[in-house]
């Protein structure tokens, strides 16, 4: 069995979670209602307040799919009683963030700035605070997209690895060269 897909995800008060006929799970809760398709192979059972997967045998694909689907589910309860957030961090002389509601504005050194409009799904913010980098908020419920954004928000400068310049997320660590000088 799977660890993870053995496990029953726990239904906090408040939030509703039904299967339609086309194996698509749905989950309302306090802060918005998501949906997600599930494979017609694994079983969905909801007792009290719990939900368990089966899947029908230890087929490698089976096996896969069991605790994939449980994690997504877990990740839509979680995103509609307590929401997700990410934070992401300009490092580099010049860097700036600016958003107007759901556009944002990038300066990240290059000779255009980058606007890039975030879905409506999400809630953006920046700060820029003196002798801190600019910071860029990212918060909804859910994490696909968030993760998503985030990514696409990193590529357009990701950290080099010299003098740690790019866009990084909040705490990332960053495997940092040594210059020309230590070549000697």
């Amino acid at each position: 069995m799977s660890r993870i897909g053995k496990q029953p995800i726990v239904i906090p008060a408040g939030v509703t979670v039904s299967v339609n006929a086309e194996n698509i799970i749905t989950v309302k809760g306090p802060k918005g209602e998501l949906k997600q398709a599930i494979d017609r192979d694994i079983k969905i059972e909801q007792k009290d307040n719990e939900i368990v997967f089966t899947r029908p045998t230890d087929q490698i694909r089976h096996r896969a799919m069991h605790g994939l689907y449980r994690a997504l589910v877990a990740n839509l309860v979680k995103g509609v009683t307590e929401g997700y957030k990410k934070e992401l961090e300009l490092v580099g002389v010049g860097f700036k963030a600016a958003n107007t509601g759901n556009i944002l504005d990038l300066a990240l050194g290059y000779s255009h700035n980058i606007i890039i409009e975030v879905p409506s799904e999400l809630k953006v913010s920046t700060t820029t605070e003196k002798g801190q980098n600019p910071k860029i908020f990212l918060e909804g419920i859910d994490k696909q997209l968030i993760g998503q954004v985030a990514a696409k928000l990193r590529s357009l400068r990701k950290p080099e690895p010299y003098k740690g310049k790019g866009v990084k997320y909040a705490g990332e660590i960053l495997r940092r060269k040594a210059g020309k000088a230590a070549g000697k």
